[in-house]
């Protein structure tokens, strides 16, 4: 007898291939029977007539496992399961909550804080991803979750906050910590290197520490050492170096670029924010070729690592604002040392006369390693107009998440930059910020983004960082609604079977994750049953907690989670996932 059937379905399996009628057989959390169940008895049958049932997304890009300390974990992370997410892999841009060492302690206290705002001492109660991934076994999981090892915390932990290249003993503690995470059941390395510390970092290091990952099939994935776009191909260049030295897949992640134009930038930079407000008038008289050619040769890249040996690959946020830490857009220098060491730096006004001149006179130059030539110089690429505060830490400042620090200078009467480091200041370096060109997904800057949702090898992914403060990124809410409501469903750039296959399919063979990703006998009973024309989102930047419309029920190994559109309370269905077990 089954535990459920899916009656009537109209099946889209993940492959990429037409939809078929069946019913779908679950059994001990898998698909065990596909076809004419119409006699097989179930202790429970949902009529799926008239819906699609297609796997559950796998979203590849993620940093959904920065909640796991908390109590209300399951709560928090909501909103993925109601946008149809069943699986996340998490440890993404260098950064997770294990291993964590006795080595370096208060630098990793220091990195954690910033970006989560935990109390490092209190949440932290592990050392080893193996002990991190029991203790959050114990605790449920809501959907399934797997990690990636952090080359951030592995860094800080053999080297601290200083910007050094790893010596013999350094790359020894890291190789071994790694080894170490992936006999746990780690699925890769994953590497943050526009941000501190894994900027200190060079290819070689990058070389010999992803070494190990051949013998465990491991990935290794970059948030790259550029985004600017006269030396994004570099940084491509760098995930295939890694890639073809090791025999290994290279994952590019959430990939951006920023313009860069040499002497005339700011002349540039008034005439692209200029076509960002008009895009009507940008996209009617701008040929196709000429706006798609900036993500083509991000594509063309690709294929060329391809083509010299590296197996690589790539997932892109359908949005077109980014977030991180605001002190990722501060010079390196800036960042050595302690968080005390930071804000004391900021707060002396000599010192901050430097940091604004070097903000204002950086050259985003490969491969970054002067005092100013770093490449995440947002301020300087896209104007002090682009950032807006996304999470602050204390209940003072609540009021100006959601606003431009332009607007905030205005108001005041001060400089942009004196706002951020002040903010700063009363925030103990705990800023969150959005970064846009122009106000988020405006119709032209979007328009880059085409040539990549398109390509059949790039995967779709939400970025998550759901802290339970701030202003959330609505991709959090409705990053697969909007793919297949506005892409596939209005704009037609896919069709239905192929965007299915994207968010499910191809990042779970290209990452490993086995037993999941299809609707297929023996697989994982990871599914969704929506009505695939109605599954659409209304959150938008300005107003991102809403829920989705379209997707009924949401199935994670056997069990419904999400059932009429709602998440069932107390059901917590979800699996630490491990590399090379089913």
């Amino acid at each position: 007898m089954f535990d459920l059937i899916l009656e009537n379905a109209t099946v889209v399996d993940g492959t990429g291939g037409q939809p078929y009628q069946a019913d779908v057989g679950i059994g001990k959390g898998l698909i065990e029977a596909l076809g004419d169940l119409e006699g097989s008895e179930a202790a429970r049958r949902i009529d799926a007539g008239g819906r699609t049932v297609c796997p559950g997304f796998i979203d590849v890009h993620s940093h959904a496992d920065l909640t796991m300390f908390r109590e209300d974990a399951a709560e928090l992370l909501r909103p993925l399961v109601r946008q149809g997410i069943t699986t996340f892999v998490g440890g993404n841009c260098g950064m997770a909550l294990a291993p964590v060492s006795d080595e370096n302690r208060e630098g990793l206290k220091t990195y954690l804080e910033i970006f989560t705002q935990m109390d490092f001492d209190t949440a932290i109660r592990w050392k080893s991803m193996g002990e991190f991934m029991e203790r959050v076994e114990e605790k449920s999981l809501l959907l399934n979750m797997a990690l990636l090892v952090p080359h951030g915390m592995l860094r800080i932990s053999a080297l601290g906050l200083e910007d050094r290249p790893a010596d013999a003993g350094a790359m020894g503690m890291m190789r071994r910590q790694l080894e170490e995470s992936m006999q746990a059941g780690a699925f890769g390395l994953s590497t943050g290197l526009q941000y501190f510390p894994g900027l200190f970092s060079d290819t070689e290091e990058l070389v010999k520490l992803s070494e190990p990952l051949s013998r465990y099939g491991g990935i290794f994935t970059s948030h790259l050492r550029s985004y600017t776009s006269t030396t994004l191909g570099r940084a491509i260049d760098e995930v295939g170096e890694v890639s073809r030295a090791n025999g290994i897949r290279g994952q590019v992640s959430h990939i951006f670029s920023i313009p860069w134009t040499g002497p005339v930038h700011p002349l540039a930079l008034r005439a692209l924010k200029w076509m960002c407000r008009h895009p009507e008038t940008t996209l009617k008289l701008a040929p196709h070729f000429a706006l798609d050619a900036s993500m083509n040769v991000v594509l063309k890249r690709l294929e060329k690592n391809r083509e010299a040996g590296a197996d690589i690959a790539m997932d892109i946020m359908p949005t077109t604002a980014g977030f991180t830490h605001l002190l990722a857009f501060f010079p390196p220098w800036v960042l050595t040392g302690d968080r005390r060491k930071v804000v004391e730096r900021i707060s002396d006004p000599g010192t901050r006369r430097e940091i604004l001149r070097d903000i204002e006179k950086g050259r985003p130059a490969w491969p970054h390693s002067g005092r100013n030539d770093w490449s995440l110089n947002i301020m300087r690429q896209m104007g002090w107009d682009a950032v807006t505060v996304m999470a602050v830490h204390s209940e003072k400042n609540r009021h100006l998440e959601g606003r431009l620090f332009t607007d905030i200078a205005e108001e005041r009467g001060m400089h942009p930059f004196d706002v951020m480091c002040d903010l700063l200041i009363e925030e103990e370096g705990q800023v969150l910020v959005f970064e846009s060109m122009s106000e988020p997904d405006d119709a032209f800057t979007e328009r880059y983004t085409f040539p990549a949702l398109q390509d059949p090898g790039t995967m779709i992914t939400t970025d998550t960082l759901l802290m339970g403060v701030g202003k959330p990124s609505y991709l959090f809410y409705g990053c697969y609604p909007k793919f297949f409501g506005r892409y596939v469903n209005d704009m037609k750039l896919l069709d239905l079977p192929e965007a299915v296959r994207r968010c499910t399919s191809l990042p779970a063979d290209f990452f490993g994750i086995k037993g999941r990703g299809l609707v297929r006998e023996g697989y994982r009973a990871d599914l969704l049953v929506m009505d695939a024309e109605g599954f659409r989102t209304e959150a938008v930047f300005r107003e991102p907690e809403r829920f989705p419309t379209g997707l009924d029920t949401v199935i994670i190994n056997g069990v419904p989670v999400v059932e009429g559109g709602e998440v069932v309370p107390g059901r917590l269905a979800g699996s630490m996932l491990r590399k090379n077990e089913r």
